[in-house]
């Protein structure tokens, strides 16, 4: 089994890496073509700006080459987002494997913390990806921007206002949260997705 961790303009790779050793997996950090599309699994995660780190993959035509792997794919928190077709944040044109927008969070008169920073729960959860998660399981989340729902969310969360947590469109999978910093529930999301 090889998985590859995508290496971007993005930061938050390690924390991956360590999670997936804690599941008995090694991964390898690339941004090679070569190495992504030799890969079983291959996982795209992300903290950061979008605008900046769609110029990177555009750069290095990580943009296409994501857009045709064939492999299971899991995008993390701006790597979900990347994966939409539009960010608000800095007016960005992201991939639109997921036909969903992201959106600024607005605090409004909810008196919203933006961010959101830390555990929420998941619910209405459907696909492989979830096997095994009860409904309400906490995981946690550091963001100031949501994907919309529509047909292709698999997981909701609720802070102002419903949003997609998870998205899937055929091998790709995104998480708004992050699973490596989500305890035993964010383990069994990656051991679910290594075994799709």
């Amino acid at each position: 089994m090889k998985v590859v961790v995508i290496k971007y303009n993005a930061g938050n790779v390690k924390s991956v890496e360590i999670a997936l050793e804690r599941l008995g997996i090694t991964s390898v950090l690339s941004d090679d073509p070569s190495e992504i599309l030799s890969a079983d699994k291959i996982i795209f995660p992300g903290v950061g700006e979008a605008s900046s780190a769609m110029s990177y993959l555009k750069e290095r035509k990580l943009d296409q080459l994501i857009l045709g792997v064939q492999q299971p794919f899991l995008g993390i928190c701006l790597g979900m987002q990347l994966m939409c077709t539009h960010s608000e944040e800095n007016n960005t044109i992201c991939m639109g494997i997921f036909s969903e927008s992201v959106k600024k969070f607005d605090s409004g008169d909810t008196k919203l913390k933006i961010p959101q920073i830390g555990w929420n729960t998941i619910y209405h959860m459907k696909s492989a990806l979830f096997k095994e998660i009860p409904e309400n399981s906490f995981c946690y989340f550091v963001h100031g921007y949501y994907a919309s729902k529509g047909d292709q969310t698999i997981a909701t969360t609720e802070y102002g206002l419903e949003y997609s947590s998870a998205l899937q469109s055929r091998n790709y999978y995104g998480v708004q949260f992050h699973p490596e910093k989500s305890a035993a529930v964010g383990n069994k999301i990656i051991q679910n997705f290594i075994d799709i």
